[in-house]
């Protein structure tokens, strides 16, 4: 019998708090709402077991005049000799992993703390939220106000950081007009690759959200700053582009990495044009 004086039903909070709207569905969607989450978690968790892979591998990452852009530039005395390549010693002898460890961490903290990027694990990985119109299973909410996504503030950091990594990566595409006895004005289908990985790069780190800030950001009159307005347009075109981009160029440096294995181990032979 019901007296009035019991406490009222707690139910969970986030978004299924009292202050939100009762409803008991966890959500009210009809379609496939999962495969989008579930599509970008396998394409994740391939990357990260390949590059894993890769970047630990400390083996076949040059064919001349071809190097991996894993291992680029290559910072460490125990990097393979490349003529005229990106390998400067500047960590002696005492380093002995593997050389990528060095340089890997700049464009993936940019990856990774990138705007989209983010989007795209905290939806397959952490279920925050899942999908549109779909209630996270989490009960709370601090945003990236605390460690560890509080580091996600680094991104124009990292930002400065891959524009060097893409310049050098740019002076590797101009080394692959080399043959295999370093001379120029040759062309390999290794060379065609490079070329579309060099500007899906470019395209990715230049559509980036702290790009398109520093271009136009704080800017209160147009007029007054019209090539920054005009570069901050640019930018702002390839910004829509941006989660193409950032799948296409992580699926082209991977794609050259493992062009460069297949070389080195002696499985593939590079096809000459001229």
């Amino acid at each position: 019998m019901a007296t009035g004086t019991e406490p009222p039903q707690q139910r969970p909070g986030g978004v299924h708090s009292p202050s939100r709207a009762a409803i008991t569905a966890r959500h009210l969607r009809t379609d496939r709402w999962w495969l989008a989450p579930a599509g970008t978690a396998a394409g994740l968790l391939a990357f990260i077991v390949y590059s894993t892979w890769r970047a630990f591998a400390n083996a076949h990452y040059y064919a001349a005049p071809y190097v991996s852009p894993f291992y680029s530039p290559c910072l460490a005395e125990n990097c393979e000799t490349m003529r005229g390549g990106p390998n400067v010693a500047l960590f002696g002898s005492w380093w002995v992993l593997s050389p990528a460890l060095l340089i890997l961490v700049f464009p993936l903290g940019f990856r990774l703390t990138c705007y989209y990027y983010r989007k795209a694990y905290y939806r397959a990985f952490w279920a925050s939220p899942p999908a549109c119109a779909v209630a996270e299973p989490h009960t709370g909410y601090t945003g990236e106000t605390r460690l560890p996504l509080i580091l996600q503030n680094a991104h124009r950091y990292f930002f400065y950081a891959a524009v060097p990594v893409a310049g050098i990566l740019t002076y590797d595409t101009v080394l692959t007009f080399r043959d295999g006895h370093y001379a120029w004005g040759h062309m390999g289908l290794g060379t065609l690759l490079f070329l579309v990985n060099i500007t899906l790069i470019w395209a990715y780190t230049l559509s980036c959200h702290s790009c398109r800030h520093i271009m136009g950001g704080r800017l209160k009159h147009f007029s007054a700053h019209p090539v920054r307005y005009r570069l901050w347009s640019w930018v702002g075109r390839l910004n829509t582009r941006h989660m193409q981009l950032a799948w296409a160029s992580l699926i082209s440096v991977a794609l050259c990495d493992f062009y460069v294995y297949l070389l080195a181990t002696g499985t593939f032979t590079d096809p000459r044009i001229f």
